[in-house]
């Protein structure tokens, strides 16, 4: 059934709502876009347009040509990011093509402004072949200092970041996988403070194997979490199932080191984690069945797997995708600040070692004020992008990929 378009537009006659029609914000606040170029030099004279323009310009692009670098100086391109997607996987709406996703990438794009202050620029492509988005994107390169990735469908999105990042020196990040993996690690380690606990001492279950999902379990592991099982449509993600792709396949080798096998509610039983991003509903007696002082991180959005009325009757911690309830698992707490630290140093990549210093730092804000319903900060926390920044920046050097 196709979605209902309450008033889209305004009467074109007199440019007031129309009276027969209820009065939709999201439609008004987006008419005409939610962006735009604004200059940052004034041009109030024919002086000001030689030194703009031509000629003044021409010494900038002939210094350029002789010391490529200077290009970082003498261009937006150390500030400005290219959001990238073929609308194939757009929020919870699925595979509604570039036009459809295009309100969705001006939104980031205003978020990276807000929140971190990037530039960039929404880039929706009309193609959904692997090779012709990595051929384009490589393409338009020479234009930014980073790619971020956005809703492009699994398992697509992992060859595409992995191509693009071999072809690319800059940093190539697919928020939906890297950026909700950072913000959970972050968001567990401080549940896991809060109790007494480390991350070695926690089993986590994950509901979903697309990109969230895969992400989140490679990077926790990689953090040092103590084990987790990753669960798809047809149960547990394990060694022994004949029907894996090969991301899932890898996926197996790395993850399950407890040997489960059969459903996710199965897991459940005594495991000390869940982590949902695959939308459904959990049974409330399996999050019954985890272990005692449980976390509940259910963040499929409009509906949590788990309600939070529910999971609070069992766990200690219970955090969501949603910014009514405590606890938001929000990814613009961490690709602003982690894009802004990788261009400030002109970082060639974003290393796992930059993601899990960006984690450290957001768990860290929160500080003396952790508790039950405070384990991750508001995205409207001024001290959120700094922090990040600097802690990725900083990883960059450590690391060796950044270029100043």
């Amino acid at each position: 059934m196709a979605a209902e378009i309450v008033n889209p537009r305004s009467d074109s006659d007199n440019g007031t709502e129309s009276a027969d029609e209820p009065f939709d914000p999201a439609f008004a606040l987006h008419r005409g876009g939610k962006m735009a170029v604004q200059a940052t030099v004034p041009i109030r004279d024919k002086d000001d347009l030689s030194l703009a323009y031509t000629p003044g310009v021409a010494k900038v692009c002939s210094a350029i040509a002789e010391q490529p670098e200077l290009v970082h100086d003498y261009t937006w391109k150390s500030q400005v990011v290219a959001v990238v997607t073929d609308g194939t996987a757009v929020l919870g709406l699925g595979d509604i093509g570039p036009e459809a996703s295009l309100p969705v990438m001006e939104g980031k794009a205003i978020l990276f402004k807000q929140f971190g202050g990037v530039d960039a620029v929404p880039i929706a492509l009309a193609t959904t072949d692997t090779d012709e988005i990595v051929d384009t994107v490589v393409r338009l390169a020479p234009s930014f200092g980073g790619v971020n990735l956005e809703d492009i469908s699994a398992p697509r999105c992992f060859e595409i970041e992995r191509k693009l990042q071999e072809r690319l020196d800059i940093p190539v990040f697919h928020d939906d996988q890297h950026g909700t993996a950072v913000v959970t690690l972050a968001a567990l380690r401080n549940a896991a403070k809060l109790t007494g606990r480390g991350l070695g001492d926690l089993r986590a279950v994950i509901s979903g194997a697309g990109a969230a999902g895969v992400a989140i379990a490679k990077f926790l592991l990689e953090a040092g979490l103590g084990d987790v099982a990753v669960a798809d449509r047809k149960g547990i993600v394990s060694r022994d199932r004949e029907d894996l792709t090969s991301v899932k396949r890898e996926l197996a080798e790395l993850t399950n080191r407890a040997g489960l096998s059969g459903s996710l509610e199965s897991a459940l039983a005594g495991a000390d984690v869940f982590i949902g991003v695959s939308g459904g509903t959990v049974p409330e007696p399996a999050i019954a069945s985890m272990a005692p002082g449980a976390f509940v991180f259910a963040m499929a959005n409009p509906n949590p797997e788990v309600h939070p009325d529910v999971a609070h009757k069992y766990a200690s911690v219970v955090a969501t995708g949603r910014s009514d309830y405590p606890n938001q698992i929000n990814n613009v707490l961490a690709f602003p600040g982690i894009f802004a630290g990788a261009l400030q140093v002109r970082a060639s990549r974003i290393t796992e070692g930059m993601k899990i210093a960006a984690a450290n730092a957001l768990a860290d804000v929160v500080g003396d004020q952790l508790a039950a319903d405070y384990v991750i900060p508001s995205p409207f926390d001024e001290r959120v992008a700094p922090a990040v920044t600097a802690a990725v920046a900083a990883a960059a050097r450590a690391e060796g990929v950044a270029r100043r």
